[in-house]
């Protein structure tokens, strides 16, 4: 499966190799002398504060390297720094946001030993934030080749499973050593003069590997089968088109990632014509498509539980939901919408929340999602539209939940469709019967629109009203002590069930015959 950046509209594709011994030698030689000389030109950015292209002409002679090997490792080394840099910035507001989600949690228990649990959790978050704003303020990404995990491991090391240093020490090499780059340049041979690639008669590829070094030596690399995009590649090949590639070894032996630009491809999908609006959940994708007034044409859902699987399991099951998504959209000639989310928010909502449910969303493959629906509908010509989702699941409840009898999610999905399209939600007047999590159902009034104000600060208004009734709602009698609360389905509640009318005049037997 290709994965695409969406920015520069590349695709990566990866395909196993079949090595011998002598091979397998040239690559694994090829990765320790790369990794060796990334560490030494990370070392020497730090120490003297220059960048990388300051330590060329020293480095080709050092290191005995040519000009291009070098240009691999520089632009390697420093996308893993700005990749860090940017990765503290995100994690420093995901723990901000965490932290003020906390105190607020604080504030509102009462047990004293939730109270000690909370408290021990903001102290470890205030830690850790002080740490990232170290970290960013002395511009330094502290990078860890190797990884940090393992890196402990050796302080632990029955624990871990090793029987001494040594046993450690091969481990910690071999991580250390595990993949190297070669870039491509649309200027050169295939696109790389590094790696150079032709394609047999049977559809599967040749590499023809360069030494890492200025001393000419090649190794053979014949019959790759890389399953997907075998045709970008090939047109790639054919046209002055930087190909460049990435060799990874795993538990299985090698693998070479091979990555491009893709060709320009005519958008198929007309917003006119309607759109499919997507809400991505912790257990499902909510599917809505609309026609070109942004009425419901059809709703589904999709289930998609990532918690508990392994990457493969995970990945081979959003691959699924992605392509009846996409396959949708390609049918109808409408475009996708999803939901443009910072999930550093979403992240500090875990604060408050039961631990199944937490354990979920920290699982939540969001980006893998995203990305893999941006990719399939790239090469399927379908245009992919991101909207702010803010207040759509109050909206959806409230507007389309109850009068088009579906769920919360997918009214929700219908909202963001209706976002992508252009259409908008107005603010209505009267009552509004919800559904609740039990299902039954409530009734409450919704407030007065102020005109001089946003319509989003109507639907702030509606859905703190919301939450208000479902706490009266499922708030127990007064006076009834908590040990004999019994768990009732509907117990007494301050708001008007929706039949309270139609009770005052209908016998029990009339009652049990109404559909809700």
């Amino acid at each position: 499966m290709g994965l695409m950046d969406k920015d520069s509209r590349t695709a990566t594709y990866q395909g196993r190799l079949a090595l011998d011994v002598k091979q397998s030698r040239f690559l694994d030689d090829y990765a320790r002398r790369y990794n060796h000389v990334e560490r030494c030109l990370y070392a020497d950015m730090r120490r003297y504060g220059k960048k990388a292209a300051s330590f060329k002409n020293e480095y080709l002679v050092r290191h005995n390297i040519t000009a291009r090997q070098f240009n691999a490792i520089a632009r390697n080394l420093e996308g893993k720094i700005a990749s860090i840099r940017e990765l503290l910035a995100l994690q420093k507001d995901e723990v901000e946001a965490r932290i003020k989600k906390a105190r607020k949690v604080i504030a509102k228990v009462r047990s004293p030993f939730v109270l000690h649990q909370k408290k021990r959790r903001l102290h470890i978050l205030e830690t850790r934030l002080a740490a990232i704003r170290t970290q960013i303020g002395s511009g330094d990404p502290h990078i860890c080749f190797g990884g940090r995990k393992l890196f402990r491991a050796q302080f632990e090391l029955d624990k871990n499973g090793y029987a001494d240093h040594a046993a450690w020490r091969r481990d910690w090499e071999e991580k250390r050593s595990s993949q190297f780059y070669v870039l491509g340049s649309k200027d050169e041979t295939a696109g790389c003069q590094g790696c150079v690639i032709g394609v047999n008669q049977d559809g599967s590829f040749n590499l023809r590997l360069r030494s890492f070094s200025k001393a000419t030596s090649y190794l053979d690399l014949r019959n790759i089968w890389i399953p997907y995009g075998q045709e970008t590649v090939c047109r790639a090949m054919c046209r002055p088109q930087a190909i460049s590639y990435r060799f990874l070894r795993d538990g299985k032996g090698w693998r070479v990632f091979i990555t491009t630009d893709l060709p320009e491809i005519k958008t198929r999908s007309v917003k006119e014509a309607g759109a499919i609006g997507i809400d991505i959940n912790a257990d499902c994708l909510a599917v809505s498509e609309t026609d070109r007034h942004g009425n419901l044409v059809g709703s589904k859902v999709i289930p998609l539980v990532t918690y508990g699987k392994s990457g493969d399991q995970a990945k081979a099951l959003i691959g699924n939901a992605v392509k009846k998504i996409v396959g949708q959209a390609s049918a109808s000639c409408k475009p996708i919408v999803i939901e443009k989310l910072d999930f550093a928010k979403k992240k500090a909502v875990l604060e408050k929340e039961d631990p199944g449910r937490a354990r979920m969303l920290s699982s939540f493959a969001y980006s893998a999602i995203t990305k893999g629906i941006k990719s399939r509908a790239y090469r399927h010509g379908v245009e992919v539209i991101e909207v702010n989702p803010a207040y759509s699941s109050i909206i959806g409840l409230v507007t389309h939940a109850q009068k088009k009898g579906i769920s919360v999610h997918q009214a929700a999905s219908l909202v963001i469709a209706r976002r992508g399209c252009g259409h908008r939600e107005r603010a209505i007047r009267g009552e509004a019967t919800v559904p609740t999590p039990e299902g039954d159902h409530v009734t409450f009034l919704l407030p007065v629109r102020n005109r001089g104000k946003h319509v989003w600060s109507f639907w702030s208004d509606v859905k703190k009203i919301h939450e208000a009734v479902l706490a009266a709602h499922f708030r127990p009698p007064q006076g009834e002590p908590s040990a004999m609360r019994p768990k009732r389905k509907c117990p007494i509640f301050t708001v008007r069930p929706r039949n309270a009318n139609r009770s005052q005049h209908c016998s029990a037997d009339v009652m049990e015959d109404i559909p809700w």
